[in-house]
């Protein structure tokens, strides 16, 4: 009885293993947004690829989705008039503008939202 009832589990734990490596798989090979990799393929972003009167527009963009928009609108446009450059998205993206992700608070904070 005991023989023919480890084949059963066997195959159960196989099953299993199976199911929890196709959902790794399927998890981190999850693709960005269509938005996302549009603004991080185009060169349309980085150090100085913006001119000051498109800076509105581009913090706009950036802070359209905060509960906090006031203070998103006037820091990235700070940001924005210094570094020439507002990363793509709503949020993060950072990297693709240095002078806007290393631009720090007194505290250490980050400046730009």
């Amino acid at each position: 009885m005991m023989i023919m009832a480890m084949p059963k589990l066997i195959c159960i734990l196989l099953l299993a293993a199976l199911l929890a490596i196709s959902m790794a798989a399927a998890t981190a090979t999850q693709v960005m947004p269509k938005e996302a990799q549009y603004h991080l393929d185009s060169g349309r972003y980085g150090p100085g690829s913006l001119k000051s009167s498109q800076c509105p527009s581009q913090c706009s963009r950036r802070c359209s989705q905060t509960q906090y928009h006031k203070p998103c609108m006037f820091f990235c446009q700070k940001c924005c008039a210094k570094c020439l450059c507002v990363p793509p998205g709503y949020y993060g993206n950072k990297a693709v503008c240095p002078c806007y992700n290393n631009w720090k608070t007194k505290r250490g904070g980050p400046k730009c939202p």
